[in-house]
């Protein structure tokens, strides 16, 4: 799962980040607009969001967000402690509030809740298609109880699309949500991926789940 930490202060964002890391991948934004072009790609299962921002505050980028569709959950972590500044927050599309300075455990329980309300598959570890299931925790795959095999970020684009079913994803979106922003390789291992990934589900006759959008992305459907 991926975190977004929008957070000014650099030492702080990496404070953030080792919170965190053990449970989650990162990326960090530093800047209120920055954050906004990350978060607005829907690729985040969480956004941490600071509300004292260069560029644009939290407050315009939650409201931004909230206005395009995007309703990846947003924990703002803050030291603005008012109840005003707090019903704001909610009032804007906020999934939860904690006011610096922070304890540890409890940004991290947080985090978890909000994603579990918003993620059943984080909730179970478990996510399925059909009778294909993925174990989350141990990123293993079964068909009908046979494991099959799944190389590299084969898993990860798999679990993407089921997660999304019945969604187009776009290619972009897959590359930024698994390889990430700073990769230095290109949009097509996007491709590279998929065609093995189907590959591997054509004995088990779940490749024709996959389609092609062309000059787009993918979904999966039934």
């Amino acid at each position: 799962m991926k975190i977004l930490i929008v957070e000014d202060e650099r030492t702080l964002s990496d404070t953030i980040k080792q919170c965190i890391c053990k449970k989650f991948d990162t990326e960090q934004a530093y800047d209120g607009y920055e954050a906004y072009m990350m978060a607005k790609e829907n690729i985040y299962d969480a956004i941490i969001l600071d509300l004292m921002l260069p560029e644009m505050s939290g407050y315009d980028v939650l409201l931004k967000l909230r206005e395009n569709k995007v309703l990846t959950p947003v924990l703002i972590l803050t030291a603005k402690d008012t109840l005003n500044d707090k019903l704001k927050g909610f009032n804007y599309g906020a999934d939860d509030y904690l006011v610096k300075p922070f304890e540890r455990d409890e940004l991290l329980a947080r985090l978890e809740a909000i994603i579990r309300r918003t993620n059943g598959a984080y909730k179970q570890d478990i996510i399925e298609f059909k009778d294909l299931k993925l174990n989350i925790k141990s990123r293993r795959a079964f068909i009908k109880d046979e494991e099959i095999t799944l190389q590299g970020k084969q898993f990860d684009i798999l679990e993407y699309l089921i997660n999304s079913k019945g969604t187009i994803i776009t290619k972009e979106q897959i590359f930024d949500k698994i390889w990430g922003f700073d990769s230095f390789t290109t949009t097509n291992v996007v491709e590279v991926y998929a065609s093995g990934l189907r590959k591997t589900l054509k004995q088990y006759g779940y490749d024709k789940y996959i389609k092609t959008i062309r000059g787009v992305g993918y979904m999966i459907t039934d």
